[in-house]
């Protein structure tokens, strides 16, 4: 009888923004109803703020995705090692470089600068973000 082979590490991601209000807590939240159980899902922040943007909760909440109880949370070497794969998304948010930690940027959808705001942006950006969060699950789970 031969001995069973350990699985292979479950797939993490985190996803970084600036604040950790809005789009970081939006792939977060898109990629754990995508994936469920199979890819460990954290979000932070370089500058985390103090709550969820509630626009970004509320365009989730069409998809029946509820964050509106999540938490910012700040970005740490830590957190980043212990997903192994780290999403900036935006421009705006500084990582730093660890050691065997891949960082991906996405240059996310901004309607604001086409005159987009309100929640038609953040439909948008919502949406940008979802067909992101697809690709990598795939990809992640190839």
């Amino acid at each position: 009888m031969s001995a069973s082979s350990p699985a292979a590490p479950q797939p993490a991601v985190l996803f970084v923004c600036v604040k950790n209000g809005g789009k970081s807590q939006m792939a977060a939240g898109l990629m754990k109803f995508e994936a469920g159980n199979d890819i460990t899902v954290t979000s932070a922040g370089t500058k985390p703020g103090t709550a969820i943007n509630p626009l970004s909760a509320e365009v989730l909440k069409d998809l029946g995705i509820d964050i509106s109880a999540e938490k910012p949370k700040a970005l740490t070497e830590e957190n980043m090692r212990s997903a192994g794969l780290v999403i900036v998304l935006g421009t705006e948010a500084e990582v730093p470089a660890v050691e065997g930690v891949e960082i991906e940027i996405w240059d996310t959808d901004e309607p604001s600068l086409r005159g987009i705001e309100g929640r038609a942006r953040m439909e948008l950006v919502r949406d940008d973000i979802h067909a992101r969060v697809k690709d990598l699950k795939h990809r992640m789970l190839a």
